[in-house]
């Protein structure tokens, strides 16, 4: 199936999609209905989580290799720093190159006990993300795409700690960065001015998380240190019992963040799916990603997102 790439002349809206592997078999009804629902609008890649260690890690690489087996899809792999030897690390990364991954998103991973646990890197481990890139690409020539954090991670003292971090991820062999989620896109283009102003040109690509269950969004955000604007919450006040209207509401927050970014110039996106479709292809259909209709538009003409008036 062809896809409409509804954008101007010289621009392309790029996508990719995040997943986590499932953890039951209701879980993974919805993770491959999700996959099938998002597959047609032929996305850069698609990455799936991983956790540290057991089962969490094992479904992780069941998932990639049913996607590789499946799919005509890119599957990213996540990998992580956390509870494991490099040698461990290294052999997972033998194993995804020989199931034919050639993606992988690198990150240092949260401490086994939670976040808010000091994070202590494995006695033979890879110290950190940057590490860890930098082991990825002795070992192989895959691509590797790191985290970026517009309102700094928990971990870190300021910002600027964090990007003296992406500098060195970029230095190890990183080529492209995914935020974090964020709710104020003004965060993220103070963010992208910091990062340009020391000479870091690789991509850095919004995560955008769609709003699915207000609640769980603002535990998550909580967690990983991300603020929740006071304006978010009034939208979805007094609508814990009403979930149609919740819904209508994800919709519209979502698509106001995304077109504000593409009018300020943004034309690839990340975007947290939480194994569920039906919101992201919304947003999807109005960046100007589409399954292709029996009449593809001749070279030069478009259907736009936004009307002239915006």
């Amino acid at each position: 199936m062809n896809v409409q790439r509804l954008a101007g002349p010289g621009e392309t809206n790029a996508v990719s999609f995040e997943f986590f592997p499932p953890k039951t078999d209701e879980m993974e009804k919805t993770l491959w209905e999700s996959v099938e629902r998002l597959a047609p609008l032929r996305p850069a890649f698609v990455s799936v989580t991983y956790g540290a260690g057991g089962s969490t890690r094992e479904r992780t690489h069941a998932t990639v290799k049913r996607i590789l087996a499946e799919t005509a899809l890119t599957p990213a792999a996540h990998l992580t720093c956390v509870a494991a030897t490099r040698p461990d690390i290294d052999a997972v990364i033998a194993s995804y190159m020989a199931a034919g991954v050639r993606h992988i998103v690198a990150l240092r991973g949260d401490p086994l006990g939670g976040v808010g646990e000091r994070y202590a890197p494995h006695p033979g481990g890879y110290t950190n993300a940057a590490d860890l890139v930098g082991g990825i690409k002795r070992q192989c020539d895959a691509e590797v795409s790191v985290s970026a954090y517009p309102e700094r991670h928990p971990d870190s003292a300021t910002v600027e700690a964090d990007i003296d971090m992406l500098e060195a991820k970029v230095d190890a062999g990183a080529t492209r960065a995914i935020t974090q989620f964020f709710f104020d896109n003004d965060l993220y283009f103070r963010y992208l001015d910091r990062v340009r102003a020391r000479g870091i040109s690789i991509p850095i690509v919004p995560g955008l998380l769609p709003v699915q269950n207000f609640k769980q969004t603002r535990t998550f955000a909580q967690r990983c240190g991300a603020s929740v604007p006071g304006w978010l919450a009034e939208r979805f006040a007094g609508l814990d019992e009403d979930a149609a209207t919740r819904k209508l509401i994800a919709a519209a927050v979502a698509a106001e963040q995304a077109l504000d970014l593409v009018d300020r110039g943004v034309r690839d996106f990340h975007f947290y799916t939480m194994n569920r479709a039906d919101l992201v292809y919304a947003i999807c259909h109005l960046l100007g990603l589409r399954p292709n209709v029996s009449s593809p538009l001749p070279s030069g003409e478009r259907v736009p997102a936004r009307s002239a008036g915006g």
